[in-house]
């Protein structure tokens, strides 16, 4: 991911609302836009700015279901954008890759993988300086990582 692109995503998500916004959308594969509003208690005219902002950054995708239009983080996008901040901003260091492990480990515990299963995102392996994060799934939700 290039900086400016990263720049203008980080942005992006330098909003309560936004903030709210992916968070409540990363819990599900789509939320229909019309019940967005409710359900995040702003009004419509702000749910509209607030999208338009997180799909201009490539945060969030949208497409037609009928009448409605359903939103869903981009996933990819937000594992490139966590990618890019511990790999090109923090070096990879690994006090900083540990401590989103860890972070991740209290909210979402790893299963136990048998011998054939693929490493999971947080197999320390994954996070070998030889593996950069961008090519890899999300370390942990975004949003938990910005309330630390």
């Amino acid at each position: 991911m290039d900086q400016s692109k990263a720049l203008v995503a980080l942005q992006a998500l330098a909003n309560p609302q936004r903030l709210a916004l992916v968070r409540h959308l990363m819990g599900v594969d789509g939320h229909a836009a019309g019940s967005l509003a409710v359900c995040l208690g702003i009004s419509a005219s702000a749910l509209s700015f607030h999208l338009s902002t997180l799909e201009g950054a490539g945060l969030i995708r949208s497409r037609r279901d009928g009448r409605q239009v359903i939103y869903a983080v981009d996933r990819a996008m937000m594992g490139h954008l966590i990618g890019h901040l511990l790999n090109d901003c923090c070096m990879g260091d690994a006090e900083v890759k540990a401590c989103c492990l860890a972070r991740r480990d209290m909210i979402m515990p790893a299963a136990p993988a048998s011998p054939a299963a693929p490493a999971s995102p947080a197999d320390p392996a994954i996070l070998a300086d030889t593996a950069p994060l961008a090519d890899t799934a999300p370390l942990a939700d975004p949003a938990s990582l910005a309330e630390q």
